[in-house]
């Protein structure tokens, strides 16, 4: 008897211990939200130096994690947190909105590099139709559009909205992206559920007006409410496309699309509200339609929450739209913070982790918000450390991808020193790339280390620390596209 219980306690421990295989290819990305400065900055007071500080604590710990994307907010609220004549400087980045950020020249463009300089994707997120985030419309800069283009607003609530009916309003919102795209280095344009507000009971949302104008015969004010917010999310997806192929469109949707009580083809949940009914966004048709690269629904629920579980909305999710890249949106935000008690266990997370690994077509996961494990939450932290993230994944290319041959890139010197391994290298590509790091053992490569090179940039020299392990393995590296297309693996000679 002692005998089974020492084998059964030894194995209880070792399973406990045990790594969980990771996909060598998987989307680990983090939100950081900063409307209202939930996530940074911490203070739009705070001096530039305090500022820059706070984020590259938010990078390195997520770097530290091996997570490959940040999803930066960008524009919260008819604003934005870069120099542009198409909005006004975000009062939640300098205190006042319509002023520039003191001593912080081009915000946007230094996040970007500091995200890139740790081998992490960068996702510009932006919220297309919220003009304002409450009804203080004085604070509002004169540029605002509240002032520019006062028919273009809707008040609903405590908040102004863009009307998404109004074909100026898509055509403006065209031209923000166009001009992101084309003027920074980015991965993504990212957009949340916000679309039509959220409902209020006893508030009418009026766009009566544009619907009598541009309302098709027979066509109900349901339909055509979706109809132009497909306008926008397929407008958006071909102005990105035409400047830079490789730049990606991914949408995080609210996690029901309808309840199963009201759409045989619906989830079994019981949301209150959902994406097609109440928010009239229709996440299944552009997947349909092409017009994504990847989807993110929020399935902030715990694993068996009775009205919307994230397993069946997950489950959901994976079996109706399998033409996509995947990523299950992970509410961390709630971790020891929720009425359901689900999230005072330390391994809801970790389940949900390793529900969507489970699922084939779910390829990788994205946590709201990026303060929500910073500096707690220690024993949560470690198991992701330890079980789900102990070594770098590559980010999932479009499926829609775009062959191309990589050529090989040029080393141009090798040295190691004691842990680290640094290297120099050049190519002559104009896509933004990745280089990648492998240990080469028997036949079998697998990824250690990633580095990112942008499309502007044609060389680099670059450090890697080796484990005791990986320095006993030969190394080598490769270059691969924004498209996932990858050269061969050369072997280091040091």
């Amino acid at each position: 008897m002692r005998t089974i219980l020492f084998f059964s306690i030894l194995f209880i421990f070792l399973a406990s211990c045990a790594v969980i295989k990771a996909p060598q290819q998987e989307f680990r990305g983090v939100w950081i939200a900063t409307v209202a400065n939930i996530d940074w900055p911490k203070n739009p007071n705070d001096s530039p130096e305090k500022k820059k500080k706070d984020f590259i604590t938010i990078l390195d710990f997520y770097q530290e994690l091996n997570f490959n994307a940040a999803i930066v907010q960008v524009r919260t609220a008819g604003d934005a947190f870069y120099q542009t004549d198409l909005a006004p400087w975000s009062k939640y980045l300098s205190g006042k909105e319509g002023e520039a950020p003191q001593g912080f020249d081009d915000p946007l463009d230094w996040m970007i590099q500091e995200t890139h300089k740790r081998g992490m994707e960068f996702h510009a997120w932006l919220n297309p139709y919220r003009a304002t985030f409450d009804l203080d419309t004085l604070a509002l800069s004169k540029n605002h559009d509240f002032y520019q283009h006062p028919d273009w607003m809707v008040k609903y609530g405590k908040k102004y909205y863009y009307n998404p009916g109004l074909p100026e309003v898509q055509k403006k919102f065209a031209k923000v992206v166009e001009e992101l795209v084309v003027k920074y280095e980015l991965d993504a344009i990212h957009f949340d559920d916000y679309f039509y507000p959220y409902k209020i009971e006893g508030e009418v949302f009026n766009d009566s007006l544009a619907f009598q104008t541009y309302g098709l015969p027979n066509q109900s004010l349901e339909d055509w409410r979706r109809s132009n917010v497909d306008s926008l999310v397929k407008n958006v997806y071909h102005t990105i496309k035409k400047n830079k192929p490789w730049v990606q469109f991914g949408i995080s949707p609210f996690g029901v699309w309808k309840n199963k009580s009201t759409d045989p083809a619906g989830s079994d949940t019981r949301a209150g509200q959902t994406t097609f009914e109440d928010l009239y966004a229709d996440p299944v048709l552009w997947v349909k339609e092409g017009w994504l690269d990847y989807l993110a629904p929020q399935a902030y629920w715990s694993m068996d929450y009775p009205p919307a579980s994230h397993r069946a909305v997950g489950s959901w999710w994976s079996n109706t739209t399998p033409n996509t890249n995947l990523y299950l949106g992970n509410g961390a935000y709630k971790i020891k913070n929720n009425s359901d008690k689900a999230w005072d266990k330390k391994k809801e997370i970790p389940k949900q982790l390793m529900f969507a690994r489970d699922q084939k077509n779910i390829d990788g996961n994205i946590f709201f918000s990026a303060k929500s494990l910073i500096g707690q939450h220690e024993k949560v932290v470690k198991t992701l450390k330890r079980k789900f993230y102990p070594l770098p994944a590559k980010n999932p290319a479009t499926l829609n991808r775009i062959s191309r041959k990589i050529q090989l890139l040029g080393i141009e010197s090798v040295q190691k020193q004691n842990e680290t391994l640094d290297i120099c290298i050049s190519h002559i590509d104009s896509v933004p790339r990745f280089l990648n790091y492998y240990q080469l053992n028997h036949n079998k490569k697998q990824l250690i280390g990633k580095k990112y090179l942008s499309e502007s940039q044609n060389s680099g020299c670059f450090q890697l620390k080796l484990t005791n392990k990986q320095q006993r393995n030969k190394v080598g590296i490769s270059i691969s596209d924004a498209y996932g297309n990858e050269s061969a693996v050369l072997p280091l000679n040091f």
